[in-house]
């Protein structure tokens, strides 16, 4: 008898321990994306197709596409430089458009992985330090580091003298999630430069210690709300690492054109990058933004960055995507997925279309460039298919 209360002592200690071990790791797979993170999300993509994502009978949208050209004030390529001025302006402070070159560069690096890639010549590694602007010390009391950006740049034996920029979004690791991206940009001839963004991937996490809140690792975007002030606005951390690249891979290659691919948060990067940097010729979003009357469903509503209200009030997102398709050179492609697990859905935008109206206005303003949308049935993953990749090469290298 008295072994069976010992053992039923010890099941009562036994399955408590590990119901809150399970709960805690669960929570961590939530926040950390880590396994089996991709297999639940598969899962909730099975589980939608015998329940829409999008809710056909209140889609919360209380606008429409022939309002978009009382939201652009872009008359005039006038208009679209002042524009872009202002944005500027508020984004680096006063110090202006960024010149300067990446803070290190290690030239023909071997890490780990990438051995097997075929038409691979070369790795470069980019890193670029950022600081708080210059009146840190009225934001928080004192840092460990700066935010910084680790970029890889992957040259062909046979080159075909183009750069695709590649940003990967909100990477767990490192690069070598898109290995397989990048080896079809080689085998076609493509340099790819690839980014992660702030705070993701390889890129570091700060700590911040403030006078009121304590200290702080700047783990998520939202964090940059309590640095976002009228001393320093922490959208540069999204740009500046391929404003900065570029300069340095502008004056040491021989590239003849720059093409931007994002995912996610690296397709809107990929927007507001191509409307400031006009280097960058044809730009491919996938599931990067809608306009902000599409945001009422809190999974496209996003992060800091994708609804700072002092940024969009500067360039709505319908001024910056003519911002980024205007001139004669330039291309600007969104691409949704259809039950996207993540956000900016295709059937939505299916619902609530946009793309023609931005073409109408590029056309009204005669600078001569292109805005298109093309939805994803191939895949009901959040990432940048097959099917898109191709159609991607495809675009750019039979429209040239």
């Amino acid at each position: 008898m008295a072994g069976k209360k010992k053992m039923g002592k010890s099941r009562l200690v036994i399955f408590p321990t590990l119901f809150v071990l399970l709960f805690i790791y669960g929570v961590a797979v939530g926040h950390y994306q880590i396994f089996p993170f991709d297999e639940l999300s598969d899962l909730k993509f099975f589980l939608s197709q015998t329940e829409p994502v999008i809710s056909t009978d209140r889609p919360q949208i209380y606008d429409n596409a022939e309002n978009i050209s009382k939201r652009i004030t872009i008359n005039s390529e006038n208009d679209l430089v002042k524009k872009r001025d202002k944005l500027i302006e508020y984004i680096w402070m006063g110090d202006g458009f960024p010149s300067q070159f990446p803070d290190d560069i290690d030239t023909n690096i071997s890490p780990n992985g990438y051995e097997d890639i075929k038409n691979l010549d070369r790795i470069d590694s980019f890193t670029i330090n950022m600081d708080f602007g210059k009146y840190e010390d009225k934001i928080f009391l004192s840092k460990d580091m700066e935010m910084n950006s680790i970029s890889y740049l992957f040259t062909p034996t046979v080159s075909n003298k183009k750069l695709i920029i590649y940003h990967q979004g909100h990477a767990e690791q490192d690069f070598l999630e898109d290995k397989s991206k990048i080896s079809v940009f080689l085998d076609n001839g493509f340099s790819v430069l690839v980014f992660s963004m702030p705070g993701q991937g390889m890129n570091n996490e700060p700590i911040l210690e403030f006078e009121r809140f304590g200290k702080l690792r700047l783990n998520s975007h939202n964090h940059f709300n309590l640095i976002d002030n009228e001393y320093f606005h922490p959208i540069k951390f999204f740009v500046e690492p391929v404003i900065v690249s570029l300069n340095y891979v502008e004056q040491n290659f021989d590239f003849d054109d720059y093409y931007m691919v994002g995912l996610s948060g690296g397709g809107w990067t990929t927007t507001l990058t191509s409307a400031l940097d006009h280097r960058i010729s044809k730009n491919y979003s996938i599931a990067g933004s809608f306009p902000l009357y599409m945001k009422s469903d809190r999974l496209n509503f996003g992060d800091y960055e994708q609804s700072n209200p002092e940024l969009y009030n500067i360039a709505t997102y319908e001024e910056l995507y003519v911002m980024s398709s205007f001139y004669t050179d330039q291309r600007s492609v969104q691409i949704f997925i259809y039950n996207d697990p993540c956000c900016f859905q295709a059937e939505l935008y299916e619902k609530f279309p946009y793309g023609d109206a931005i073409q109408d206005q590029l056309d009204i303003l005669g600078g001569g460039g292109e805005f298109s949308v093309f939805l994803d049935n191939s895949t009901r993953v959040h990432e940048v298919s097959d099917y898109v990749l191709s159609l991607i090469l495809d675009d750019i290298l039979n429209k040239d």
